[in-house]
């Protein structure tokens, strides 16, 4: 299983981008793990993992709380499927990436820079690996 994380826009914000380099470091201490710059004329995420899920942060997608966001992750170990989430840029998401996303996710109904919420998604990705390994980080 891996974690990819594509994002759309050029980051531009040094210590968000500093927090979620470092997040992703993190987590490829429980699953190797990718976040990338994406251009969605060039590249399309359901392409390039057809079996993967794709996980589409938006803020009209599905609130939860960080233990049942580990579920997913517990769900994917098990089965051995990747899970790809993609952060859209400041014009939100290509309409058929939400149409075809297996979960549109919601961190906020609030709206944040594309770079913000790549540090946010980070974070969560690693609480729910702590979550499941019982680490302290969580509490």
């Amino acid at each position: 299983m891996k974690v990819f994380i594509y994002f759309v826009g050029k980051p531009k914000d040094a210590h968000l981008n500093q927090s979620a380099e470092e997040f992703v470091k993190r987590i490829s201490r429980f699953c190797p793990c990718v976040m990338r710059e994406i251009n969605p004329a060039r590249f399309d995420p359901f392409e390039k993992h057809p079996s993967g899920r794709k996980i589409c942060l938006d803020p009209a997608g599905r609130q939860m709380d960080s233990w049942k966001f580990s579920e997913i992750f517990s769900e994917a170990e098990q089965v051995g499927r990747d899970l790809i989430f993609v952060v859209g840029g400041h014009d939100g998401l290509e309409p058929q990436w939400k149409r075809n996303a297996d979960l549109l996710l919601s961190l906020s109904p609030m709206t944040f820079p594309h770079e913000m919420a790549r540090a946010m998604i980070a974070e969560q990705i690693y609480r729910a690996y702590t979550i499941l390994r019982n680490h302290p980080y969580p509490r």
